[in-house]
């Protein structure tokens, strides 16, 4: 069965009016082909426990996410925040730096690998989605890609990151912004869509 959420193509050009053949859809024929779970079913299932009865639970111990993560195979750095509400697909396919803040019901959904550097903050209710389809194909099968946050960065609230995209150091993914290609060091991207540089950015303030 196909994965029930993903983001649209990050190729999509926004506003595209162009018309284009209509692809004659049969998601009967969907394979998964090019999806690497990574762990047996049992792992699988005995994750999907721990997040939902343990990990997103608000009286769960925030300095023992850390240390859930890790006994299913992430890597997970010091002094780790991880807030009520995260929820992350695969703890397998996941790397955290040092000192990264996570925020209430961010969702990480890393069917691919998801790196976050050392310094990252992703804030209240992100989204990182490495998920996506091909939509000019019939069976609508994967078209996955990695995150990586560069250290410094930040995914503010309600911000979403696609597949295959690298944050740079220091940037900045604005709140409600979606980052559908690589950000620039230092740069910032907000809800207009336009990244700006760093210096440009701090004329206007310091907030995303």
């Amino acid at each position: 069965m196909a994965h029930p959420a993903v983001a649209p193509h990050p190729d999509d050009a926004v506003g595209e009016t162009t018309h284009r053949p209509v692809v004659a859809r049969t998601l009967r024929g969907f394979t998964g082909a090019g999806y690497d779970k990574g762990r047996p079913l049992l792992v699988q299932a005995a994750w999907f426990a721990a997040l939902h009865l343990f990990f997103v639970k608000w009286w769960f111990p925030a300095r023992l996410r850390p240390v859930l993560l890790r006994a299913f195979g992430a890597r997970v750095g010091q002094r780790v925040l991880i807030r009520r509400g995260v929820r992350i697909h695969w703890p397998w396919k996941l790397d955290v730096g040092d000192d990264v803040w996570v925020g209430e019901d961010a969702w990480i959904l890393n069917l691919e690998p998801v790196t976050i550097g050392s310094d990252c903050c992703v804030s209240q209710s992100a989204l990182l989605c490495t998920g996506s389809h091909l939509r000019r194909c019939a069976t609508f099968e994967f078209d996955n890609g990695p995150i990586r946050l560069e250290p410094g960065s930040w995914v503010a609230a309600r911000a979403v990151v696609l597949r295959g995209v690298t944050v740079g150091r220091g940037a900045v993914v604005g709140a409600g912004a979606v980052a559908h290609q690589d950000l620039a060091p230092g740069s910032v991207l907000t809800v207009r869509g336009t990244p700006a540089t760093a210096s440009s950015a701090s004329a206007k303030g310091d907030r995303a």
